[in-house]
């Protein structure tokens, strides 16, 4: 098998540890087309990154280096897909302002408590909560192509959710975006393209501050994680377009999807 590169980086940040990671041609060109295809879901439903993570660990990162990676990639993907549905007219960042505070704060108190205490009871009640977000995707009227009556007002919206789920993201986080998507529509009472669109943004935001914490600790792989990026970039223009496009038909179902995947995966870990 041809060897494309060596990496180093730290397994831990108190002891500085090299680990070498050799992968091939075919199998670094497989992990950017991986991203393009997580992008591009992501983009629509969220989730890319339960895709993405069990592939760079079948590659044979350590869990710390893919994290790190996963997380690095997908915030570029989010960051494309964010920019598309701003230039198209779907975000307004002063609305969502308050949101976004309330959402790095709560995924800065997210990341530190998750090296605090243990995930395991998060851990067995997270698949079931993520059905349940899936059937109510399914029949919930709220989800629709059309603007909705808001059940509260932006006040209590942004620290209720962009802090509550912004916690959730740094702490655990899948289905992160998921939950921002049904929060819009159910709660604020946005069409499902308004609603994807303004989680881009919150998803980006914890993304980002989780991202930053990696790369201070040296864990990412950075030719990998750059080649995978510009992937993700790609693959997000292009999902985020059929996002606008499409609407509800195409979200809808995706976003059950992949809820459904993920709980069934965590469910399988247990």
């Amino acid at each position: 098998m041809r060897e494309l590169t060596r990496f180093h980086s730290n397994e831990v940040p108190f002891k500085r540890q090299e680990i070498n990671i050799d992968l091939s041609l075919t199998l670094f060109i497989g992990l950017t087309i991986v991203a393009f295809a997580a992008g591009f879901i992501s983009s629509i439903a969220g989730a890319g990154g339960a895709i993405v993570l069990p592939v760079l660990l079948w590659a044979g990162l350590p869990p710390l280096n893919a994290l790190a990676t996963n997380k690095f990639q997908s915030v570029f993907g989010t960051l494309s897909s964010t920019i598309n549905f701003f230039k198209k007219g779907y975000i307004d960042f002063k609305a969502l302002r308050p949101a976004l505070c309330y959402a790095f704060v709560g995924s800065m108190i997210g990341t530190y408590l998750v090296q605090q205490i243990s995930t395991d009871y998060l851990s067995i009640m997270m698949p079931y909560l993520l059905i349940v977000l899936a059937l109510y995707m399914m029949f919930s009227p709220s989800i629709a192509d059309e603007d909705l009556p808001a059940k509260i007002s932006e006040k209590t919206f942004a620290p209720l959710v962009g802090g509550g789920i912004g916690l959730y993201g740094g702490f655990f986080g899948p289905g992160m975006g998921s939950f921002f998507a049904v929060a819009f529509a159910s709660l604020r009472g946005f069409n499902m393209r308004k609603a994807t669109a303004f989680t881009k943004p919150l998803v980006l935001i914890v993304n980002t501050t989780s991202m930053v914490i990696f790369l201070l600790g040296g864990h990412i792989v950075w030719a990998l994680a750059v080649a995978m990026a510009a992937s993700q970039i790609v693959g997000a223009r292009l999902g985020s377009n059929l996002v606008i496009h499409r609407g509800v038909a195409l979200i809808k179902p995706l976003i059950v999807l992949m809820t459904l995947v993920i709980a069934i995966k965590l469910l399988v870990e247990q």
